[in-house]
Order: structure tokens, then C-alpha cells, then sequence
């Protein structure tokens, strides 16, 4: 036989669905207005200066032609040169960045060879060079 509960009887277990329901909404809240918030950064107008170092931001390149000549900035150099040059560029400038660039039918053993040069001159930023 079934039992009528009594309407008298207090309800002793909490229900935390509508606070996760709240939680969640706020959750997606947001989440879709933090981007929005985050594009209204300040606007700065840097001062220009007419003795600014231009030479930090230019890229210095370095080529290995299928002779296996190395050209650095187009003079052509030794791997021994080479290290002694970056070595002296990374002293004057650190941040300064290398591409390097070769051709695409020279032994992959010699790139790596190259790219060991300039990593082993301390240069820290090294792009290699690609035609589209």
C-alpha cells in the first residue's frame, strides 16, 4: 500500500540546481565580454626621435649558395668568420635578428651546419628565409 506524505513534513535536501543555472550564465557572461573589454586598451602615440638606432630592427642576412659559399650581408665569408662576425653583433646588439636563407638544392647537412654557427654565436632570433 502506498503512503500519502504530509504537506507538514519539512523538505530537507538542497537544491543547488538554479545556483549552478545562475553560475553558467554568468559563466557565459563573461566569457563573451571579456574579448570586448580587452580591445579597449589605450592607444599611445610613441615621440619620434630623429637619432632613434634603426640598426637593432634590420634583419641581417646571411646566404649559402650551391657553391657552399657563406655571404654574410653579401661579403663572403668562412664559418669561422662568420662566428667571429655574430659573435661581435651580438655584443653590440642582442636582439638583433638573423634569416638565413639557402638554396633549396644544397644537403640539408649544411644548413644545420649553419644554423649551429649562428646559434653558437649567441644569436637568439633566426628566421629562415622562403619564396612564395
Amino acid at each position: 500500500m502506498a503512503t500519502v506524505k504530509n504537506d507538514s513534513e519539512a523538505i530537507t535536501d538542497i537544491n543547488i540546481t538554479p545556483m549552478v543555472d545562475v553560475v553558467l550564465v554568468l559563466l557565459v557572461i563573461f566569457m563573451a565580454t571579456a574579448p570586448l573589454l580587452a580591445r579597449r586598451a589605450l592607444s599611445v602615440q610613441l615621440p619620434k626621435s630623429a637619432k632613434a638606432d634603426r640598426a637593432a630592427t634590420e634583419t641581417v642576412r646571411i646566404e649559402l649558395n650551391l657553391k657552399r659559399e657563406v655571404l654574410y650581408e653579401g661579403r663572403r665569408l668562412s664559418l669561422a668568420d662568420l662566428d667571429r662576425e655574430l659573435k661581435r653583433l651580438v655584443e653590440l646588439q642582442p636582439a638583433t635578428p638573423v634569416a638565413l636563407a639557402a638554396d633549396e638544392k644544397l644537403p640539408y647537412g649544411d644548413i644545420v651546419t649553419a644554423l649551429d654557427t649562428i646559434k653558437g654565436a649567441g644569436v637568439k632570433r633566426i628566421g629562415l628565409e622562403a619564396r612564395r
